[in-house]
C-alpha cells in the first residue's frame, strides 16, 4: 500500500511544480527541436557556460541563457555545473567583461527560456524536466543539488 501513496504524493507534488526531498527532479539542459546536437556533455556545458567555447561543433554560435541569478533553479544549475552559487563567480564575469566577454543573456522565467531556446539557433538554456515539450529537446539532464545545506 506505500507504492500507491507514494506515487499520488509524487504525482501532487510535481503538479504543485515540486519535488518532495530526496526526489528532485533532474535539471533538462535544452536546445531548439530542430537543432542540429542531440546531447552534450557535461564539460562541454561548462565551457558553454563559462564562455570559453562559443561555437557549436557545427559552427553555429552558443548562446546560452540563464535565469536571474537568486531563481532558485539558476542556484542549482550554477551548483550542479560550477560547483559554485552565482555570486561566487562573480570576480569570474568581472575579469571576462575587460577582456570582451560578456555572461550569458538573463531571462526572467522558464517559458521565457523555452520560447527563446525554442526560437533562437544556438540559445541553450535550462528548465526543471516536466516543463519540456515538443519546441525544444534535451541535451543532457543534470541532477538538481539540494540547496538545503
Amino acid at each position: 500500500m506505500k507504492a500507491p501513496r507514494r506515487l499520488a504524493s509524487l504525482l501532487f507534488a510535481l503538479l504543485l511544480g515540486c519535488a518532495p526531498a530526496g526526489l528532485a527532479e533532474p535539471l533538462a539542459v535544452i536546445a531548439a527541436a530542430h537543432g542540429p546536437l542531440d546531447k552534450l556533455a557535461p564539460d562541454t556545458l561548462k565551457r558553454v557556460y563559462s564562455r570559453k567555447s562559443q561555437l557549436d561543433p557545427h559552427g553555429i554560435r552558443w548562446i546560452p541563457v540563464n535565469l536571474p541569478a537568486a531563481d532558485p533553479l539558476r542556484r542549482a544549475f550554477s551548483l550542479a555545473v560550477f560547483d559554485a552559487l552565482p555570486e561566487d563567480l562573480e570576480e569570474y564575469w568581472n575579469i571576462q567583461y575587460f577582456q570582451g566577454i560578456n555572461p550569458p543573456q538573463v531571462l526572467a522565467s522558464e517559458e521565457a527560456v523555452l520560447r527563446f531556446v525554442a526560437a533562437t539557433p544556438g540559445a541553450m538554456g535550462y528548465v526543471r524536466a516536466h516543463l519540456v515539450d515538443a519546441r525544444v529537446k534535451v541535451l543532457l539532464l543534470l541532477p538538481i543539488p539540494d540547496l538545503r545545506h
